[in-house]
């Protein structure tokens, strides 16, 4: 079975705070998707003003559950979106067909 990938673009605010942003995303990732059923690791991307978080777990069941369990991680989540301009947010999900 492949492992999936949670890919997400998004652009910060424009007054957002980049360290913070990035405490709030360590503090997330420690506090509740780490502990998520098959996680396996969560990388940030930048290009520019262009962000995209690249969370790979072992299945797409996974991700699935992950996505419908974001709710449950209450103000950790709460304080991450706070940075986020909800407008620009895309979200697609793959299955990793090869690694090399």
């Amino acid at each position: 079975m492949s492992n999936a990938v949670f890919f997400c673009t998004f652009n910060l605010k424009s007054d957002a705070s980049v360290p913070d942003f990035l405490l709030a995303a360590e503090k997330l990732n420690n506090g509740h998707i780490s502990k998520q059923q098959g996680y396996i690791s969560w990388k940030q991307l930048r290009d520019g003003d262009t962000w995209a978080d690249f969370v790979t777990f072992e299945t797409m069941e996974d991700v699935k559950s992950f996505e419908a369990n974001s709710a449950s991680a209450g103000e950790l989540a709460a304080n991450f979106f706070s940075f986020i301009n909800s407008g620009t947010v895309k979200v697609n999900y793959f299955t990793v067909e090869r690694s090399y």
